[in-house]
């Protein structure tokens, strides 16, 4: 069965992966410190996830709110905006390429779009500084004050890592 996204979508299994590739025409970065909320983070982001096909997506990313309520926007490395979502408790929205896709949640929109499940709530809790548990996933947060978060899923499969660098 053919997926229903483009590639760069299905790439975007990450999330909130995802973002962030160096380029002097991205938007301004902001970064946090460890134990520091914030409703906006920006940066780099990579995913990978290692299923029957391997799918790895890198971009510039800038993300609001929190896991109930927010926005992500992806760019390329020349500041061009890739992808939008949105979402709220009620919906999940997603645009790319001038379409647009509704789910009933974040995590709908992020398991269609990445092919398996990304902690959401814990990605938040974890950016800002808590060492959150979520099942199957290590957060690796020792560079969290230098911006840089590592988070790997072993198990269930596919293995999954995301990468963030914020700026």
């Amino acid at each position: 069965m053919r997926h229903p996204f483009p590639a760069f979508i299905l790439r975007l299994g990450l999330l909130l992966a995802l973002l962030l590739l160096l380029s002097c025409a991205q938007p301004r970065r902001v970064a946090i410190e460890p134990g520091q909320t914030a409703a906006h983070w920006a940066g780099r982001l990579a995913l990978r996830v290692e299923s029957e096909q391997v799918q790895a997506f890198t971009a510039g990313f800038e993300l609001s709110g929190d896991a109930r309520n927010g926005t992500l926007s992806l760019f390329s490395p020349l500041g061009s905006t890739m992808a939008q979502l949105a979402w709220s408790p009620s919906e999940a929205k997603l645009r790319w390429d001038g379409k647009q896709r509704t789910y009933a949640s974040l995590d709908a929109m992020i398991k269609d779009a990445t092919g398996t499940d990304i902690p959401i709530a814990h990605v938040f809790r974890w950016l800002a500084g808590e060492d959150a548990t979520a099942e199957g996933w290590q957060a690796d947060l020792r560079e969290l004050g230098n911006g840089r978060l590592i988070a790997r899923r072993n198990a269930p499969l596919p293995a999954v890592e995301m990468r963030l660098v914020l700026e």
